[in-house]
């Protein structure tokens, strides 16, 4: 595999995947493979959810954008010179990137080979059988080599008619050993301090919601389900951490709730101590890599079993180690569910540890290294 480069192109590179394309980078130069990373300039839109990160060895190239019919349409390419050099282009599986199609119909040319790293199809589309859908379907056997981020991802990618044994099945993981070490590293004085701070008794009992705010995180439904937990349990409190453009809502909401608390965009140790005072994880929306989250901080999530979720639902099993609520016919009915279901389990102590246990537990399959490890067996399988 001497003098071997593939080329990984992002349409942003988000502070989560720092480790992964270090790792990654240092596995593939072990087998003689040079990794590229290409990754877009952030928008005004990207740095508002402050999750973005900087690698001063990947190449930023601008990006041109286009809205049409309500739908965005990007431009981003690796520079000609990076594109001659590679073996192997990995791609965002995204409709809206427009070099993707170019370079899908220069491999079928006899270019450079693409590959395919995504869900598969759009696990948060409102319309999983309208033309966009069918839009991305009609291109995704048009690669030589499929990343799928998890064995949900990979089913979709093989039922297309995809050769399953060109699919590399990720098990997508943030950088557990990290945030373990973090978890661990908060001392009971930082955890007194955190509580002071934020008026909590020892025997308060805390949830969290962590993630970028954005409409389908259902933020509204969220507080709804707050208000009544904060009536049914005297001591509760909801820790939300992350920004986005549902950041507004939250802070409309603070005024007349003291049982909410709007943390901010939080990393590090400052993370790890919110999660350290919760005992469950509150995410009415979609899910995706906050299954990670959940399982090494000893966190359940509980969702709604029909939320539009990423891949990760894969990770996820009902009663042993999340709560999958069932949604309701309206959203009224929908919240009296869904606080029901975290009052039960504050109510219940016994099972509550079963889950946490379990999530202990499960964060051990779901790893960084593992998914490196698989990352670059496929990447070198695609390039034989």
């Amino acid at each position: 595999m001497a003098g071997k480069v593939v080329t990984v192109l992002q349409r942003r590179l988000v502070h989560y995947r720092v480790r992964f394309f270090e790792r990654l980078r240092s596995a593939l130069a072990a087998q003689g493979v040079e990794l590229q990373l290409v990754v877009g300039a952030e928008g005004a839109m990207d740095r508002s959810r402050e999750d973005g990160a900087v690698l001063d060895w990947a190449v930023q190239v601008p990006i041109r954008s286009w809205t049409l019919a309500g739908r965005e349409f990007v431009w981003l390419a690796p520079p000609a010179l990076l594109r001659k050099r590679s073996s192997l282009i990995v791609l965002t599986q995204e409709n809206k990137l427009l070099a993707n199609y170019l370079l899908q119909l220069q491999a079928s040319l006899g270019g450079t080979r693409v590959a395919f790293w995504g869900h598969g199809r759009n696990f948060q589309s409102g319309a999983p059988r309208g033309w966009a859908e069918a839009w991305k379907r009609a291109w995704m056997r048009r690669v030589h080599w499929w990343f799928a981020y998890t064995a949900l991802s990979a089913r979709v990618v093989a039922e297309s008619g995809f050769p399953p044994e060109r699919i590399s099945t990720l098990n997508n993981a943030i950088d557990g050993e990290a945030f373990a070490r973090e978890l661990a590293a908060v001392s009971p004085e930082q955890l007194a301090a955190l509580r002071s701070e934020l008026g909590l008794q020892s025997d308060a009992q805390v949830a969290i919601h962590c993630g970028s705010l954005y409409a389908d995180k259902r933020i509204d439904l969220l507080i709804a389900a707050g208000d009544r937990l904060a009536q049914a349990l005297p001591d509760f409190h909801l820790l939300v951490l992350g920004a986005g453009p549902e950041a507004e809502r939250l802070t409309a909401a603070l005024a007349t709730r003291p049982w909410l608390h709007a943390m901010g965009m939080r990393k590090g140790e400052g993370k790890a101590a919110c999660f350290r005072l919760a005992s469950l994880t509150l995410n009415p929306g979609p899910v995706g890599l906050h299954a990670a989250d959940s399982f090494l901080s000893g966190c359940p999530l509980v969702t709604f079993q029909e939320a539009r979720h990423g891949p990760e639902l894969a990770y996820l099993e009902q009663g042993v180690n999340a709560c999958l609520v069932e949604m309701a016919p309206t959203d009224a009915a929908s919240v009296l569910r869904y606080a029901d279901a975290v009052a039960a389990l504050f109510r219940d102590p016994g099972r509550l540890a079963l889950l946490q246990a379990r999530c202990r537990q499960d964060a051990l399959q779901y790893t960084l290294d593992a998914m490196v490890e698989r990352f670059s067996a496929g990447v070198l399988a695609a390039l034989r």
